[in-house]
């Protein structure tokens, strides 16, 4: 697999991580990869894109009280559509205060009420605490619309990669339990699998952004309780025997990503299973652009895509 090249924006992405303090992933422990994740987050500044309304609560989860963030389009609009959405992390940092200008973009993109979820994270909390709290949390928002202006018929799961992993696993688990009723899932270079030797592992080992090889083996690592679960599809997706039946996906992949390939790989198979898929790979990016708005000409294309599929769907429901 010959490497492409990155987009001139994500080159001056990859110059100024050179030039910083930051350190490999695998080098560090969790706390101290979640603080220098948290410095590289507000080191960015972005001005917080306006909502109509946030709303800190917890709701009720397998292992106790899952935090979620309420966005809301306007003040007392009525229900609208609602995405459920996971934020990425390998499984082991972040939260709904890294990923909240992610969610405030798209609660205002695609005018939708945003419930941010801030489930419980590795090495703390092990594989399958993380899938066992996406599940509740799509569950309680499909039980509890009218409390919280949802419209109960008309919700999606999202999130970017680990986030990712976690809205593929949420809608497999829906689809095995009869419910709730999932219009769309959005995965965003999700991790799919763990055997983490796909081509793209080998052609973007290094030298391309945060994300290396050696990194997302650690974060499976941590995620993970042992070598068995790496082949349990609530951890891994592509391992599933079964895909058909699973709602709409958008699948969008970073070009130059260690996770290019098993995401390539999931909408294939899930295309493969009669699902209706749009599949984007963006050229010239690396794992973890998504959230780079405004800097990253290709993470607001990528985020007006999300939302226009948002959009598009909800109002397939009406």
């Amino acid at each position: 697999m010959t490497a492409m090249p990155v987009h001139p924006q994500i080159q001056q992405v990859i110059d100024a991580l050179a030039a910083s303090d930051f350190r490999p992933i695998h080098e560090l422990t969790p706390t101290q990869v979640r603080k220098q994740y948290e410095r590289m987050i507000e080191a960015r500044g972005v001005e917080p894109a306006p909502v109509g309304a946030i709303e800190d609560r917890s709701i009720p989860g397998a292992g106790g009280e899952i935090p979620v963030r309420f966005y809301r389009p306007e003040i007392d609009a009525g229900a609208r559509p609602g995405l459920v959405y996971f934020h990425g992390g390998g499984h082991v940092m972040g939260d709904i205060d890294t990923h909240d200008a992610v969610a405030r973009n798209l609660c205002t993109g695609a005018g939708c009420v945003v419930v941010s979820v801030d489930y419980r994270l590795a090495p703390e909390h092990k594989f399958p605490a993380a899938a066992e709290d996406a599940l509740a949390a799509v569950r309680w928002c499909a039980a509890h619309g009218a409390e919280i202006g949802i419209d109960s018929g008309r919700i999606a799961v999202g999130g970017d990669s680990a986030g990712g992993n976690l809205a593929a696993v949420a809608a497999l688990m829906a689809r095995n339990a009869g419910k709730p009723a999932i219009r769309l899932q959005v995965l965003v270079y999700p991790v799919t699998d763990y055997t983490c030797e796909t081509g793209s592992y080998h052609t973007y080992a290094r030298g391309y952004g945060a994300l290396e090889a050696d990194s997302m083996r650690w974060f499976r690592d941590h995620y993970l309780r042992d070598e068995t679960d790496r082949l349990d599809w609530r951890a891994a997706p592509l391992r599933a025997g079964d895909l058909s039946g699973l709602a709409p996906a958008l699948v969008l992949t970073a070009q130059c990503d260690v996770l290019h390939d098993e995401g390539e790989a999931y909408a294939q198979r899930l295309r493969e299973a009669g699902v209706d898929v749009e599949y984007v790979d963006c050229e010239g990016m690396i794992h973890g652009f998504f959230t780079m708005t405004p800097i990253i000409d290709g993470a607001v294309r990528a985020q007006a895509l999300v939302c226009d599929a948002l959009k598009r769907t909800f109002a397939s429901d009406e």
